[in-house]
């Protein structure tokens, strides 16, 4: 038995008036998702368990079946385990977006999280000088992908309160700076930071081209190593992870799921879809379980972008789900799943936590007549 997991991060939403009061995903043409939805089993899942925030790092483990009550710590220590970077119980490690903060009234506002999402090769450079000139022996930078990168404090502590920036888009920044026993240091970094960031020669010429400088760090997210028993100690099988996104990389490389490197994957809009899907299915000859993620509409969801959110959700129907029903025609018995880990809602820019319309079919469902009225929204 073949098992596969196709994951579009934040397709949910709510209905919207300009869609003649449907959600995206039913408006979309999703005809991949609505066939799964037609000949096997369609229902609700709440990911995002009561009183828990509704991060991807939740959803995506309790989606993996690791109950994040039990399992809980913050995203960073997945992002280091995707980074290569080995953690000590001595250290905290922190996401460092790279920003961009404008002024309005006189206050700093998170105009935008991404840094007009950066590129990795704009943004290495900016997170190794920020290592030069700030690195000590208690905190260190380490560079990751596009503005997601990581920061690490040895002897750090992890109960200082942080706010994720997608959170505040728009936003005076003021509110959400890091409170609380700890929050010095950080707030301190992140100054430091700033000015260093205004002579980088990466932001003038962003600058120059009309594009977002990263002219700031946002620190978040941060947790303490933890150990989780692997994929095959909790389940019996093998399996890989696909994603560009070092979280959900990192969630897979400490279960045991082996990463597979696609080229062209981008973790945004522009990503390579259907190479997801090869690769996914070329890994499934070797392997029992196969995680695909797809980072694009929620990207367009925190951005606000409608016209986006559809094009990825439509994208990733018909470059992902559809080659991959193809392809899964070559094994005799498999079971395949689709859903977004959480809603990401165009009118709030952020995470929500009510449950997500999941589709399963089995290979044993392809003698049922398809059900007319069924659909994946």
């Amino acid at each position: 038995m073949k098992y596969i997991i196709l994951l579009g991060d934040g397709m949910a939403d709510y209905p919207l008036k300009e869609l003649g009061d449907t959600t995206p995903l039913q408006a979309a043409h999703t005809e991949s998702m609505d066939s799964i939805a037609a000949r096997g089993t369609l229902g609700m899942a709440q990911t995002i368990p009561e009183g828990l925030s509704p991060g991807s790092d939740i959803a995506n483990l309790s989606i993996l079946g690791y109950d994040p009550r039990r399992y809980i710590t913050g995203r960073a220590v997945y992002e280091a385990a995707s980074a290569g970077v080995k953690l000590t119980p001595r250290d905290v490690a922190f996401r460092c977006n790279l920003v961009t903060l404008g002024e309005q009234n006189n206050a700093a506002i998170m105009e935008d999280y991404s840094a007009g999402h950066i590129s990795t090769d704009e943004a290495q450079p900016i997170i190794l000088e920020l290592d030069r000139r700030l690195g000590t022996d208690e905190i260190r930078f380490y560079p990751g992908v596009s503005y997601r990168h990581l920061m690490v404090w040895t002897e750090g502590i992890d109960t200082v309160a942080t706010t994720p920036p997608h959170d505040i888009s728009g936003k005076d920044i003021a509110s959400y700076l890091p409170r609380g026993k700890g929050s010095d240091t950080l707030n301190r970094i992140m100054a430091e930071a700033r000015a260093i960031l205004q002579e980088s020669p990466v932001n003038q010429e962003r600058m120059a081209a009309s594009k977002p400088p990263a002219n700031a760090i946002w620190l978040w997210g941060q947790g303490k190593p933890i150990n989780l028993p692997t994929f095959r100690e909790k389940y019996g099988l093998n399996g890989s992870v696909i994603s560009a996104v070092d979280l959900i990389k990192g969630i897979g490389i400490t279960l045991g799921l082996s990463p597979v490197e696609v080229p062209g994957a981008t973790g945004y809009l522009d990503t390579n879809y259907q190479g997801k899907a090869e690769h996914a299915l070329k890994a499934l000859e070797a392997r029992d379980f196969v995680f695909v993620h797809v980072e694009a509409p929620d990207e367009a969801s925190h951005s606000g972008s409608l016209a986006n959110k559809i094009r990825a959700i439509e994208d990733f129907d018909r470059l992902v789900v559809r080659t991959v029903l193809e392809g899964l025609k070559r094994f005799p018995e498999y079971r395949v799943m689709v859903l977004p880990d959480h809603r990401t809602p165009i009118v709030r820019k952020t995470h929500t936590a009510e449950p997500v319309p999941f589709a399963f079919l089995s290979s044993n469902d392809l003698s049922k007549s398809p059900r007319k009225d069924a659909a994946f929204n």
